[in-house]
């Protein structure tokens, strides 16, 4: 089962879904655009680099020299750029919207209020640790493992998304059911850790050590700032993660959850209670608001199991213990400077390498974008989307899927009964370009001027509802993992659909001015990426209404598999950072889906332009064009810290290698450069990697 979408690039900051009111203006309206830079650069390229010993750097060498990584960002990319400019242009909108007007509808006097109240950074500091005291209070009056449940319930409710790698002893929500996916049911999983993965509690390198010293310290200050002793403080510290260690331990590994078949396991209530019945499920239910649940699926039933053994063997103070730092630790963002720093210390600069904190404006833009994601997105697209930009993506998405078909028809490794299956599967991909058709109504949040931190747990509260009431109902397939201004895209294998944002479609990711060729080496091969998720060693095992099943003949599978394992063992000989080699277990499916991709991105090119008299331009041919545009998508500098922690989180390799790990299973890139046998790009035909 699938719960977390397929994405393009590494995660820049996706604001949950999107979906009730008009479609965008015919054009984009007048007023502040966002910055010109174009597909394909030339002074981005380092053409003193040869492109068949090295494209990407070949590619990007000037970009890097001239983009350094801004001290406020753990790195720094193409894509991450855009998205920086994307949140000034947000930000121009929010502080329009924030002025109050008579003429503000209700769209408008949401996000404007929401990031009003933000930005009032003097009454946040002056509020401080009361935002959260209620939660506390409660924690504090806890007596017995009889009072935790409905105080979770609350907690979880209020402070946490449905999402394995955030939330509060074990997470919890609506997941479409992986049998039937028209439907959706209830879900149990595991979480509950404060670090961004169970493999940081568990590894026995030094680093992994260091790591797990840097959190205890962390956790130690954050229970400072609430008012414990160091000493006192110290011991809090070790107590969670004590607890911490346990859950990791008896949590799935990511590579692990990639099997989705490793996540369903399907009970009554009665069955779970039975597992672990030392937590009050039918308390907790009720006191979610959940409907009567006929059946749910627990994803990781040893977790669980582990929850419960530790709910009896732990005195209960040690659970309020755990409780008080995670409502801390997930609410400091939102809280007075104190907590702020201190988050940013650990997360991003400890974790991930950042220099400075961003400037509250950034985070409050990101606040807006995550919380009220529909909202901004309405006011967004009808600023920077035209209609005819969404039929130029339509058009491309269309040949880019014709492409795809060409090459299922030609496969010479596949029978023609599972061709006939996969074929039923492509033509069932539903496209969603730029918006959705219905935007969400938030109507019933109440958004105050003068309370940040109520109003973060209020849209929580209302995402929360949102996503239980969907149980016991049919899937709702116009909605949106993402809001339109996420410079982001992915692929749901159980909605089978792929979703390209309006935030994703501008330039230099997408250009209208510029000539087909970089346009479909860069956009081409994001749409062509995600079309492959449908297709990847994950995505394969989801027939073409998003079920769970297998469609494939047993020889066809074996084959698949042995070469898919071709691309494992090239991406796993890469060093991601120093000692650390890319997992390439971990990346398979995003990198199958980057080299399926291009490949489609090639072919539907080359027909788009079969009738068009190509000419070289800056002195590149048409055929490199396509190829540097592709290179350049994903330009980037990164930070040693970011790469050791996405080494071990992200399912993306680092950019270089999703670059030149491609081209050298591409006979067309040796072509069109004239590469020689033996240069590193070409690799000899025996040993290509040949899947799509």
């Amino acid at each position: 089962m699938h719960k977390h979408s397929v994405c393009l690039p590494f995660f820049l900051f996706a604001a949950l879904t999107l979906a009730n009111a008009q479609t965008p203006s015919a054009k984009p309206s007048s007023g502040p655009a966002l910055p010109y830079s174009p597909s394909l650069d030339i002074s981005s390229m380092d053409k003193s680099v040869d492109p068949c010993v090295d494209l990407y750097h070949y590619s990007c060498g000037g970009w890097q020299k001239s983009n350094p990584i801004p001290p406020d960002q753990t790195s720094w990319s193409v894509y991450a750029k855009l998205y920086q400019d994307n949140l000034t242009f947000l930000r121009g909108m929010l502080e329009q919207a924030a002025q109050p007007n008579a003429q503000r509808d209700a769209v408008t006097q949401k996000i404007g209020d929401f990031y009003t109240a933000c930005m009032d950074e003097g009454a946040v500091e002056k509020r401080g640790i009361a935002a959260i005291q209620p939660e506390l209070d409660a924690i504090a009056q806890i007596r017995s493992a009889k009072d935790l449940t409905p105080l979770v319930a609350r907690l979880q409710f209020t402070y946490f998304r449905y999402s394995y790698t955030s939330s509060m002893l074990f997470s919890a929500g609506s997941v479409q059911d992986p049998d039937d996916s028209e439907h959706v049911i209830a879900d149990v999983d595991q979480g509950g850790l404060g670090m961004p993965d169970r493999d940081y509690y568990t590894k026995d390198d030094a680093k992994s050590k260091e790591t797990r010293e840097h959190y205890l310290q962390h956790a130690q200050k954050v229970f400072e700032l609430l008012g414990d002793s160091p000493a006192t403080a110290k011991q809090n510290a070790e107590t969670v993660m004590r607890l911490e260690t346990a859950m990791a331990k008896a949590s799935l590994t990511r590579v692990e959850r990639r099997d989705p078949h490793k996540l369903v396991h399907k009970m009554k209530v009665a069955d779970l209670v039975q597992l672990a019945p030392n937590f009050d499920w039918g308390v907790y239910y009720r006191a979610m608001g959940y409907p009567d649940i006929a059946i749910l699926n627990v994803d990781a039933p040893e977790f669980i199991k582990e929850l419960n053994t530790l709910l009896s063997s732990e005195p209960i103070d040690n659970w309020k213990t755990y409780l008080r730092f995670h409502v801390a630790d997930t609410s400091s963002p939102y809280l007075s400077l104190t907590f702020v720093q201190e988050n940013f210390e650990f997360y991003r600069k400890y974790l991930r390498g950042a220099k400075e904190m961003q400037p509250r404006w950034k985070r409050c833009v990101q606040y807006v974008d995550y919380d009220l994601g529909e909202a901004l997105g309405q006011v967004y697209v009808a600023k920077v989307f035209s209609p005819e930009l969404k039929q130029d993506t339509v058009d491309m998405v269309r040949r880019i899927e014709d492409a795809m078909g060409q090459r299922i028809r030609a496969l010479d490794w596949m029978s023609p009964e599972t061709k006939q299956q996969a074929l039923i599967k492509l033509a069932g991909i539903r496209n969603k370009i730029g918006y959705p058709d219905k935007w969400r109504d938030y109507s019933s949040v109440k958004i105050a001027r003068d309370d940040f931190a109520g109003n973060v747990e209020r849209t929580h509260q209302f995402e929360s509802r949102r996503d239980i009431n969907k149980i016991g109902k049919p899937v709702d397939h116009g909605e949106w993992d993402i809001s339109a201004p996420t410079v982001d895209a992915y692929f749901n294998p159980q909605m089978n659909d792929i979703n390209f944002p309006a935030g994703v479609l501008q330039p230099p990711v997408f250009d209208p001015k510029m000539d087909a060729a970089p346009n479909y080496g860069d956009t081409g091969g994001t749409i062509g990426h995600e079309l492959t998720h449908g297709f990847d060693d994950e995505g394969s095992q989801f027939d073409a209404k998003g079920n769970l099943k297998d469609w494939w003949t047993k020889e066809d599978r074996e084959k698949f598999d042995a070469r898919t394992k071709c691309v494992e063992d090239q991406y796993s000989a890469y060093v991601s950072v120093e000692d650390v080699h890319v997992n390439g277990k971990l990346t398979l499916g995003e990198n199958v889906a980057d080299l399926g991709g291009e490949i489609l991105a090639y072919i539907a090119w080359k027909d788009a332009t079969k009738d068009k008299n190509l000419q070289p331009v800056d002195g590149l041919t048409p055929e490199q064009r396509f190829f540097v545009g592709f290179a350049q998508w994903d330009c980037a500098n990164e930070r040693p810290e970011d790469m050791r922690v996405r080494a071990m989180t992200d399912p993306h390799s680092p950019a270089r290698y999703r670059i030149n790990g491609v081209v050298v299973n591409m006979p067309e890139f040796a072509e069109a450069f004239s590469c020689k046998a033996g240069q590193p790009m070409a690799k000899p035909a025996a040993d290509v990697c040949r899947i799509w």
